[in-house]
């Protein structure tokens, strides 16, 4: 069986091996070339990687409609991208989609921030108080509904092909990862990388603990949306203090069913 075929039938196992071969080596590198200790690393881990257990099901579920959502945007040539001029050449069709997706995805993450019953599903992933590249995977499964959810619409308006999410898929996985390390890049190096996709030093922004910096930086993969919106900032790291200030506490940020709860207790303000 071609590669291209298998993967396009197999998506969600390909992805699935792909995120976790990411994600151990680079939590391995966490605890080679970093100051934390093993055995407090891993006891945040393991509260974090309960959530794939919860998530997984979800996902693997909904990510089945989405590809049959592909299938007949495809036969009845449905989708926005083909009202695009020259989209039957490849790199036209692709880049665009990938562009355009990545502006779905700004969009979707702007969105789980404004609307108080989804934001108390998305806090979930902010109330880590200690990001590191676990807390990638610190998604409420209410939320991995949502966010799926959107991605059968996002597909549903654009009308990308199999192949087109597989590519997507793949470049935001590891976008995603990587920007939720606890390494961060040399300023010089971030500043040019920076432009266009987002790092480390830039999403970390985002999990700073208080307003106005937790509603800036939503990019996916690429910047460009927050500074084209005007929802891009910057702080140092020594200023960086993550968590949400409404749920600072480690008895509950600690404890997996206590942040399982979240979404379903009355929503704190500050």
């Amino acid at each position: 069986m071609p590669i291209q075929s298998y993967i396009s039938k197999h998506q969600d196992i390909v992805q699935l091996i792909y995120f976790a071969m990411i994600l151990i080596s680079l939590w391995g590198s966490e605890v080679v070339f970093t100051n934390n200790l093993f055995g407090e690393k891993l006891k945040h881990t393991r509260v974090n990687l309960l959530f794939i257990v919860t998530a997984l099901p979800i996902q693997l579920f909904m990510i089945s409609l989405v590809l049959l959502i592909t299938v007949w945007t495809h036969q009845h040539h449905w989708g926005l991208i083909n009202y695009l001029p020259f989209h039957k050449n490849a790199w036209v069709y692709y880049i665009s989609l990938f562009i355009l997706m990545d502006l779905c995805e700004y969009t979707y993450h702007v969105i789980m921030h404004k609307f108080d019953f989804l934001w108390k599903f998305h806090l979930v992933h902010h109330s880590d108080l200690k990001v590191d590249v676990s807390t990638t995977v610190r998604e409420h499964p209410g939320e991995t509904f949502v966010r799926t959810s959107f991605l059968m619409l996002w597909v549903f308006l654009l009308g990308p092909v199999a192949t087109v999410l597989v590519l997507r898929q793949t470049v935001q996985t590891f976008s995603n990862i990587v920007a939720h390390t606890t390494f961060r890049l040399p300023r010089h190096i971030n500043n040019i990388v920076g432009l266009i996709f987002i790092t480390p030093n830039i999403h970390q922004v985002h999990h700073h603990y208080k307003l106005p910096y937790t509603d800036c930086n939503y990019g996916d993969v690429l910047s460009i949306w927050d500074r084209i919106f005007g929802t891009y900032a910057e702080l140092e790291p020594q200023e960086t203090v993550f968590g949400i200030d409404t749920h600072m506490e480690p008895s509950t940020n600690s404890r997996f069913i206590n942040v399982l709860k979240i979404p379903f207790q009355k929503l704190k303000r500050m």
